[in-house]
Formats: C-alpha cells, sequence, structure tokens
C-alpha cells in the first residue's frame, strides 16, 4: 500500500478519475456519512459533494489530503493537519482516515494509520491528535486498539457535534528500543 498526497495548485479542480474514486470510496461508508451528517444524503454522494468537502479541508494551510492505494486502486483516504487552529495545541491531527467498505477489515486502516503516524514522526512530531464523534462507537474501539487514549470530550470545531478527543505519543524507534 501506499500513500500519495492529492496535490493541487489553488483552483484546480481534483481530476475527474480521482473524483470518481473519491465519490465511490466516500459513498461506500453510508454508516458513518449517516452518523456524520457530512452529506445532505448518505444514499446519494455526489462528486460536488466530495469536491466541495476536500476543497475545504485544502483550504487550510496546513491540510494534506493522502490517497491510500493498493495495487493501483484507491482503499482509504486520509486528511491531516500539521497544525491545528487552536494555538495552545501542539499537536498535529487526523481529521479523516476512511476506508472503502468494499475492503474493510483488512488491515488497510491499521496500514494507513501507521503511514500517517510515520509521516508525522519524520516530521519530528512527538504526539497526534484525533477526534471521534461520541455516536461512533466502532471508530473509538478501532483508534484505541492503536494506542489512542482519550483525553477530552468537546464538540466539533466546525459543527459542534459531540466528540471524544484522543491522542497517541509517537515515539521514535531509537526510543522505543
Amino acid at each position: 500500500m501506499i500513500l500519495q498526497p492529492l496535490s493541487l495548485q489553488p483552483g484546480d479542480d481534483i481530476p475527474a478519475p480521482v473524483l470518481t474514486e473519491l465519490t465511490a470510496l466516500y459513498a461506500s461508508n453510508r454508516e458513518f456519512q449517516a452518523l456524520s451528517g457530512d452529506f445532505p444524503d448518505p444514499d446519494d454522494v455526489r462528486p460536488e459533494q466530495v469536491a466541495t468537502a476536500l476543497a475545504d479541508e485544502l483550504a487550510h494551510p496546513d491540510a494534506e489530503v493522502l490517497l491510500a492505494r493498493s495495487e493501483g486502486r484507491l482503499v482509504g483516504i486520509a486528511v491531516t493537519l500539521a497544525r491545528h487552529p487552536d494555538p495552545a495545541d501542539p499537536d498535529p491531527w487526523i481529521g479523516l482516515l476512511m476506508v472503502d467498505a468494499t475492503v474493510q477489515r483488512q488491515g488497510y486502516g491499521r496500514r494507513i494509520a501507521a503511514a500517517v503516524e510515520d509521516r508525522f514522526r519524520a516530521a519530528d512530531r512527538t504526539a497526534v491528535r484525533l477526534a471521534v464523534l461520541d455516536n461512533n462507537p466502532g471508530a473509538l474501539a478501532f483508534w484505541t486498539a492503536l494506542g489512542y487514549r482519550v483525553i477530552d470530550h468537546r464538540g466539533d470545531r466546525q459543527l459542534g457535534r459531540p466528540c471524544a478527543v484522543l491522542r497517541k505519543v509517537l515515539c521514535n524507534e531509537r526510543e522505543q528500543g
């Protein structure tokens, strides 16, 4: 599996074939779309909605959209934020990690999370945070199994939805041995 940044210049559109893949990935996660309310109809996720959602993410100067591919196929996406808008928050964030529902439970989520963590370690970051919607116990179980710990409960910055904030300390290999 490889993780590739979605590189767009300001004003560029997501290439049509990539947007088609991304739309299929988002649409495959109907349960999450229903929980999050990010799209008006979780049964009808449209390319223009996905493009707008990703453009909103990429509008932040420290955001990065990472596409996870296995054997050329898009199997997942991660959206990261190198610096949180709150200056008191020193950690980078994982804003989204989504795996195509047709290939879930095959280890892709764990591999994507590990690759994102490795990218942050390479940038000398010492921890990473994320938020999980309170109505998503499956995601909470996934992240805690990967070593993330709940450190807070609050509304998300965008819509005020109740969330658990999780954090994981990132040890370098030499610190582990």
